[in-house]
C-alpha cells in the first residue's frame, strides 16, 4: 500500500467536509484467514458505507458508517468492520480478528 493510499484513507476517515469526491481501497489479511478487499465511499458521502468483498464469496456486503469514538466504524446487525490506521477488527457472528492491509 503506498503512503498516499493511507493519507486518503485516514482522511475518509477523519475529514467530515464535502465537495471531495474522492475513495480509497484496501485489502486486508485477517488472523483467522480471512482475506478482505474494502472500497470507502467518498467523504462527501454521508453517510458514508464501505463495501467489503470477501474472498471465495459472491457478492459485496455494505456496511453503514456508524459513531465511533476512533477510526472509522462500519456495521450492521450481523457485521462491524472497524478500522484504525493499517488495522481493522473484523467481527461477524460473535468472532472477532485482527486484519491488516497488505
Amino acid at each position: 500500500m503506498t503512503a498516499r493510499t493511507i493519507v486518503i484513507m485516514a482522511l475518509a476517515m477523519l475529514v467530515a467536509t464535502a465537495g471531495d469526491a474522492f475513495s480509497a481501497e484496501a485489502s486486508y489479511e485477517c488472523s483467522g484467514g480471512t482475506k478482505l478487499h474494502a472500497a470507502f465511499s467518498p467523504v462527501s458521502s454521508s453517510p458514508g458505507n464501505v463495501k467489503l468483498v470477501f474472498a471465495g464469496s459472491p457478492g459485496e456486503i455494505t456496511l453503514p458508517q456508524v459513531v465511533s469514538a476512533d477510526g472509522g466504524r462500519y456495521a450492521n446487525d450481523d457485521i462491524e468492520f472497524w478500522i484504525k490506521g493499517r488495522e481493522a477488527t473484523l467481527t461477524r457472528g460473535g468472532k472477532s480478528e485482527t486484519c491488516r492491509t497488505d
